[in-house]
């Protein structure tokens, strides 16, 4: 394949529109993790606050996911996304107009945070399943691979810019460009005009938000593959954020020291990119999704380096290396998911996938201390290492998800409808 067949998705206004609009949000979110924590620490001077403010985000996005997806496949979804990146805008610029006047405190702060976390839960599933419409079946890796590509790229910048931003002014002005940007990306997203997908009543049923769950959870758990990726994902996120997000800086400071460690978490970032033109640049891949879980492998790499060697070089370079498999297994996944997720549920089935994921990430930070206060540190991370070995071997010996091909174009044969509850 040409380049130019690559990238032939963004001759597609839509998704040129799209894919312009979350990469310059996903800028902003580059820059306001930090802005937000140096606001919060340079109020309280706690780690505790800040761990409160950042939770209050991430309750609220569990709460609302389900929601979202609904919502998601109900209206049309280029207004959800339109409405919740202005929703998550302006509750960034208040946050930023409160840091910059100084009349901050947490319990605000973590209002607007909570408000942010809401606007997520319902960005996540609409632009995960408009993704799919914009674009030709058979060009569906490719445009993930650009959106991808677009939304690290992006990160890098807004993660480097937000440290020179909170160093040279203050944290107020990154949160303020934070909602600008989404503010720009709701511009773009207005822009994207698809036809709609929505969600088609059941003959003698009404609607409801209870109806359309349901209906969402049958094509969630009717695909055995779907599920046991997720049920997967969720002891490996727990394990891996547990262990190198948490226990990671503690063995860092006492070995390679904290700029190594941060330019290994850029590193893992560029990674990422780096994979993302792998993935474009390679297409004669019939079983899709098990090479992306084969690739969850490659995140084993820094816990290894971390428990057994940690040097500067080692944890880089293996960081690198983990962003690209982390990359094959994003695209392969999102690409999956179009290709035999009917249209008109996609955005539920998508809530319920993230909710799965991301359900268990509390328990292992939380469980990621006591771990290491009773084995030791070294002895945690390996644990870590081995439960996400374990989760990668039990999506591996699937035989739904080892034998699931990869169907570029889409067959005629109309989904069935499903019966009523």
């Amino acid at each position: 394949m040409t380049w130019g067949e690559s990238l032939a998705p963004l001759r597609s206004k839509p998704f040129r529109r799209l894919v312009i609009g979350r990469t310059i949000s996903m800028l902003g979110n580059g820059i306001a993790p930090i802005a937000l924590a140096f606001a919060v620490l340079d109020l309280t001077d706690s780690a505790t606050a800040l761990g409160l403010v950042v939770a209050a985000r991430s309750v609220t996005s569990v709460l609302f996911i389900l929601v979202g997806g609904v919502v998601a496949d109900r209206l049309p979804r280029h207004l959800v996304t339109v409405v919740s990146a202005l929703a998550a805008g302006a509750c960034q610029i208040v946050a930023g107009a409160l840091v910059l006047t100084g009349n901050a405190n947490v319990p605000l702060l973590a209002a607007c945070a909570a408000v942010g976390g809401i606007a997520s839960a319902f960005t996540f599933p609409a632009m995960s399943s408009l993704l799919g419409q914009v674009i030709d079946p058979d060009q569906r890796k490719s445009a993930n691979a650009i959106n991808r590509m677009g939304a690290n790229a992006a990160m890098i910048i807004g993660a480097s810019s937000g440290g020179i931003l909170v160093a040279a002014f203050n944290p107020g002005i990154g949160l303020v460009i934070d909602g600008l940007t989404f503010a720009v990306a709701a511009f773009m997203f207005s822009l994207v005009k698809v036809p709609s997908v929505a969600v088609a009543p059941v003959a003698g049923e009404r609607s409801s938000m209870i109806r359309d769950l349901r209906v969402g959870w049958r094509e969630f758990i009717g695909r055995t593959w779907l599920w046991v990726v997720v049920l997967g994902f969720m002891f490996l996120n727990a394990a891996e954020v547990g262990a190198f997000g948490v226990l990671g800086p503690v063995i860092a400071e006492d070995t390679v020291g904290r700029k190594a460690f941060g330019l290994a978490l850029a590193a893992e970032t560029l990674g990422m990119v780096v994979g993302a033109v792998i993935a474009l640049r390679w297409v004669r891949v019939k079983r899709l999704l098990l090479v992306g879980c084969v690739s969850m492998l490659l995140p084993v790499l820094p816990l290894v380096v971390l428990a057994v060697h940690p040097h500067p070089l080692w944890l880089i370079g293996s960081c690198f290396i983990a962003g690209v498999g982390v990359e094959q297994f994003g695209i392969a996944w999102e690409t999956t998911m179009q290709e035999h997720v009917p249209a008109d549920k996609l955005a539920r089935v998508y809530s319920y996938d993230m909710l799965g994921s991301i359900v268990a990430i509390p328990a292992g930070q939380v469980a990621a201390g006591p771990a290491a206060a009773v084995f030791g540190p070294v002895a945690a991370i390996t644990g870590a290492a081995g439960i996400v070995g374990v989760a990668v071997a039990g999506m591996v010996a699937s035989r739904s998800v080892r034998n699931l091909h990869h169907n570029p174009t889409p067959t005629l044969t109309p989904a069935p409808v499903p019966t009523p509850v």
